[in-house]
């Protein structure tokens, strides 16, 4: 059985009386992806401030490890790599300046893996945070979260200001990070980050979790759409009790609902003109769930 890193049970915060996450809960293990996915204002920076004690939580427990995780608890803190959406650092200092202080709060040496880091995001340590670009500060906040070697990974919406050259060397930092079993919170509203990077995915809708699943299942969600043409449409609609999505003329669009071997079956007994099948795309699948 695999280690449970990061434990979330029954997490609830109010803003007053706005409800931004009721009674979440799941687990993370090691060395996995889990995907957090949802619209923009469903709960997922909430979540994740929650997590980290950025804000209080009404209800609810955090756990890292097994171990209550809380404001004073140091050793935690020390595990985890901490991406935010929106990156806030000290405007005064230099690239460098900044690396330098990070780097002072860890006695491991982390000066190659640092180095390693920059190189790869091509960051510039001469220049002044004030006068970064977005991007470059989401890059220079990518090597802070990475540069200690965290055990646990929490990246809010991560490649937002990235050039699709540097998603791509994310993409590939977080593969690593994978296999070296490092557990990654990925919280998302780029639904196709999630099939590239994923093992599961946690779909967040108006503060609730609505599911949890894998990627495989997912993909394999019985949302298989068929367009056939036919002079027998209403004998086929009749047939196979079909949930119809469009019809025009001798054409029509349908869910399938039944097994594909069934459904072809069923077909070879009518003249068809043309036959379709459409799988969901994980984006089609994803979607279902936020009608």
């Amino acid at each position: 059985m695999k280690n449970r890193v990061l434990e979330i049970k029954k997490l609830t915060k109010y803003y007053g009386n706005v409800l931004a996450v009721k009674n979440l809960s799941l687990s993370l293990n090691q060395g996995e992806v889990f995907g957090f996915i949802g619209p923009n204002g469903a709960g997922k920076s909430t979540t994740i401030r929650c997590i980290m004690n950025l804000i209080n939580k009404n209800d609810g427990e955090i756990l890292i490890n097994g171990t209550a995780f809380d404001k004073d608890n140091i050793s935690l803190k020390k595990l985890i790599g901490y991406l935010p959406s929106e990156i806030h650092l000290y405007d005064d200092l230099t690239v460098k300046e900044m690396l330098d202080y990070h780097e002072s709060f860890y006695s491991e040496q982390l000066c190659e893996r640092r180095k390693m880091l920059v190189k790869r995001l091509k960051i510039d340590e001469t220049k002044k945070i004030e006068d970064l670009s977005y991007g470059n500060k989401k890059k220079l906040g990518i090597v802070l979260a990475f540069m200690h070697e965290p055990d646990l990974l929490i990246l809010d919406e991560p490649t937002s200001g990235l050039d699709p050259i540097m998603q791509n060397v994310f993409f590939e930092l977080i593969k690593e990070e994978k296999e070296k079993g490092t557990t990654i919170f990925y919280s998302t509203h780029i639904l196709s980050e999630i099939a590239k990077i994923c093992d599961r995915v946690g779909i967040i809708k108006d503060g609730k979790l609505l599911n949890v699943e894998t990627i495989e299942e997912l993909q394999n969600k019985n949302l298989i759409t068929v367009t056939i043409e036919t002079k027998q449409i209403d004998e086929i609609i009749k047939r196979l009790e079909v949930e119809v999505i469009s019809r025009n003329n001798n054409q029509i669009t349908f869910k399938n609902n039944s097994d594909i071997n069934k459904l072809i079956k069923v077909l070879s007994d009518f003249s068809i003109d043309t036959l379709l099948i459409n799988e969901p795309t994980l984006e089609e699948v994803l979607l279902h769930y936020y009608k």
